[in-house]
């Protein structure tokens, strides 16, 4: 009863006679607030609950209860009140996956201050544009690498107010782990408003400066579904979503709705990606849901899955870009798993979905998940036919939008671009199917025109990717003056392949992507390169690639 007895109260839900979700929505208080009503009172009822596994690759171990969650975030909350930190104030953390990213996050919410997340691969640049962007006083960093240093050169120009620094002293800044245990453990509850801003992520940028997206404290429990429903969790799973806590990918994996549902957090700490070390991981710890990208998914399965006892996985789910065919038939052929893909952005929470129980279609995103009425648009807002490509679209209610962020900070033309007809629009592409089947086709600005053909990025680079001489490999359009644009694929060969890279190789891709699909959208043009521009989320920016060719088509 522990977890009905903790978030019941908040959530409407419904099932259809096979058990799968088909109802879901909100009914919060004017003052909720995840660290209070879900964190403290989990810690209330069952304080030796085991909350997170925290491990790093350097060997560290240590393993949080619930109750030490609640009581560390006490701490951490009276500390940083006493450091001038108050309601409104705009916190930026740079915390990687180091644990007291999970006490920062509690114990801000609990002070009603805003947190700001940043990945540790940012550059003074980058720290400048934000701090100045996001109006930022405040930071908690991680005293690791050149972090520090790269924020230190960036207060010369845009002062901060105060400096923390976790995992390691830093001079001229205040030692976060040694400071937050000199403060009590205890906090009284500090009067907060449902609707006040709470977190505002960086978008990753694939097409320009960053924008901010501002969530309320609605944000957190509407992420119920995604564990719920999506991750099939349950109070004794251990869940794994493999992210840094710098982007959203954390908020919807690591936190919210997994510890709503009194699950444990499995945490690896890493510095970089190495596959078979966190195949080790899920091996050690029995971990029993995954969740991860697909590119990871396939960096395990080159890597060799067998070499490992993964027994342990009961469920495993995957999204943060398209899952391509081959990635999802190899990993069932290993685990005798599905997995399951879901659709969502920083704005948002999981809006399209395979929820546990539902009938799924390879390659298919799933349905709309309960909470939102998806509607695939033409660019004036109106619904398009069963089977033509839209962009994705979530129609607005009237008054309160759960799980739909605020809106972008300071920037009313993309406000006004993103709630425009009534609806939000994701700028991502789909089509339905005639069974309510949705299949991603790309950003709306990746979509290539050709002789009167719209083509979509993904299933080309899908099927080029089974091929094996592909890495990786991104679809975009050259001009063309007969066609309009031609498909262009620039390709990442495997090590295996490195020396082949010329015109007999491209010649066989063009072959296997029209052995595959329609003729019509096989790649006209073949450009064979060393890596793929990308954000620092590690998202492929395409309109780089096309800044790059208008110069030379």
């Amino acid at each position: 009863m522990l977890v009905e007895e903790v978030h019941s109260q908040y959530i409407i839900e419904g099932f259809d006679e096979n058990g799968v979700i088909k109802e879901f929505d909100l009914k919060l208080p004017h003052n909720f607030n995840y660290a209070y009503d879900i964190i403290d009172k989990i810690a209330q009822i069952e304080p030796d609950r085991r909350a997170m596994i925290w491990c790093d690759d350097r060997g560290q171990e240590r393993i949080f209860t619930y109750g030490e969650m609640s009581s560390l975030s006490n701490r951490a909350a009276n500390m940083l009140m006493a450091h001038g930190i108050g309601r409104g104030t705009r916190v930026m953390t740079v915390l990687r996956r180091h644990w007291q990213m999970w006490i920062v996050t509690f114990a801000l919410e609990k002070i009603g201050a805003i947190m700001i997340p940043a990945t540790n691969q940012l550059k003074k640049k980058d720290y400048i544009y934000r701090f100045e962007h996001g109006d930022i006083t405040h930071i908690i960093a991680s005293a690791y690498g050149e972090v520090t240093h790269n924020i230190d050169l960036a207060a010369e120009v845009c002062p901060l107010e105060k400096k923390f620094s976790a995992m390691g002293s830093v001079e001229g800044w205040v030692d976060f782990d040694s400071e937050m245990m000199k403060y009590p453990d205890t906090l009284d509850r500090i009067p907060n408003e449902t609707d006040d801003d709470c977190l505002m992520f960086f978008s990753s940028g694939t097409t320009g400066y960053p924008k901010m997206i501002m969530h309320s404290h609605r944000y957190s429990v509407s992420h119920i579904p995604t564990a719920k429903y999506w991750h099939n969790l349950t109070k004794d799973s251990i869940h794994m979503s493999i992210s840094d806590s710098g982007w959203g990918k954390f908020f919807w994996g690591k936190i919210y709705g997994q510890m709503a549902l009194a699950a444990t957090i499995m945490t690896y700490d890493f510095d970089r990606f190495y596959p078979d070390s966190v195949l080790g991981v899920i091996e050690k710890y029995k971990v029993t849901s995954l969740c991860a990208p697909p590119t990871m998914y396939r960096f395990f399965i080159k890597e060799g899955m067998g070499n490992h006892d993964l027994s342990s996985l009961k469920y495993a789910t995957t999204a943060g870009e398209a899952l391509n065919a081959e990635v999802y038939n190899k990993f069932k052929e290993y685990t005798g798993l599905s997995l399951m893909e879901g659709f969502g952005q920083t704005e948002t929470v999981l809006l399209i979905g395979n929820p546990k129980g539902s009938v799924i279609r390879s390659g298919s995103m799933g349905k709309p998940m309960p909470m939102f009425d998806i509607v695939i648009a033409d660019p004036n807002g109106g619904e398009v036919p069963t089977g033509f490509v839209g962009e994705i679209c979530v129609r607005l209610k009237d008054g309160v939008n759960n799980g739909i962020f605020k809106g972008y900070y300071k920037n009313k033309e993309a406000n006004e671009r993103a709630f425009a007809y009534g609806l939000y629009h994701t700028g991502d592409t789909a089509y339905k199917d005639s069974d309510g089947y949705l299949w991603y086709v790309g950003r709306v600005d990746d979509v290539i025109k050709s002789s009167g053909y719209r083509i979509g990025p993904f299933e080309i680079e899908s099927i080029l990717m089974e091929h094996p001489a592909v890495l990786e490999c991104a679809i975009t359009a050259v001009p063309d003056q007969i066609r309009g644009q031609v498909v262009k694929a620039t390709v990442v060969l495997t090590s295996e392949y490195k020396n082949r890279a010329g015109d007999e190789l491209a010649r066989e891709l063009q072959s296997y992507v029209k052995a595959n699909t329609a003729p019509y959208k096989y790649p006209r043009i073949i450009e064979f390169a060393d890596e793929l521009p990308k954000t620092i989320s590690g998202k492929i920016r395409r309109v780089e690639i096309r800044e790059r060719d208008s110069k030379k088509y």
